[in-house]
C-alpha cells in the first residue's frame, strides 16, 4: 500500500503510531497540529496515544467539498468527531473509529489509529488520517 498520510508533519514517522505536536520553548504550551512553517520558538513533540472523549458530535450527512468519501445521502455512513484530552497535553479534533455514534460517552478512553480517509480509494490515491479507538 503507497498510502501517504493527508498533511506533512502529522505524524512523528512513517510507522503512523503517533501524532507531532508542538511545543511553545517559552510558555511550553502544546497544540496540534505542527505548523508548517519553521518558527524558532516551537519545537515538534511526540503526543500521548491514549486519552478521554471531551466531548464529540456526530456528522450525519456529506460534508461539503473537499470532502472525500462517499456524496450520496443514501451510502454515507455517520461518523463520530471528538475532542480528545492527551492528558497534560493537549486537546486534539479527530474522528472516532470502532465505535457506533450511540455508544460514544464523554471520558471513554480512546487509543490513537491511523486510518484511510476513503478506504473506497485505489492504494495509490489512499490518504491516511489520524482516528482515536475505544481502549
Amino acid at each position: 500500500m503507497n498510502a501517504q498520510p493527508i498533511a506533512d508533519n502529522l505524524f512523528t514517522d512513517e510507522s503512523m503510531t503517533a501524532l507531532l505536536g508542538a511545543r511553545n520553548k517559552q510558555t511550553g504550551h502544546i497544540s496540534f497540529p505542527l505548523p508548517l512553517t519553521p518558527n524558532d520558538d516551537i519545537e515538534p513533540i511526540e503526543l500521548a496515544t491514549r486519552g478521554s472523549v471531551w466531548t464529540y458530535t456526530v456528522q450525519r450527512f456529506p460534508p461539503k467539498p473537499p470532502y472525500i468519501g462517499p456524496a450520496d445521502p443514501e451510502t454515507f455512513k455517520p461518523y463520530v468527531v471528538a475532542y480528545v484530552s492527551l492528558p497534560g497535553q493537549t486537546m486534539v479534533e479527530s474522528r472516532l473509529t470502532g465505535v457506533e455514534p450511540e455508544d460514544v460517552k464523554i471520558g471513554m478512553e480512546v487509543e490513537l489509529v491511523a486510518i484511510p480517509l476513503n478506504p473506497d480509494a485505489p492504494d495509490d490515491e489512499q490518504k491516511i488520517i489520524h482516528a482515536f479507538k475505544p481502549v
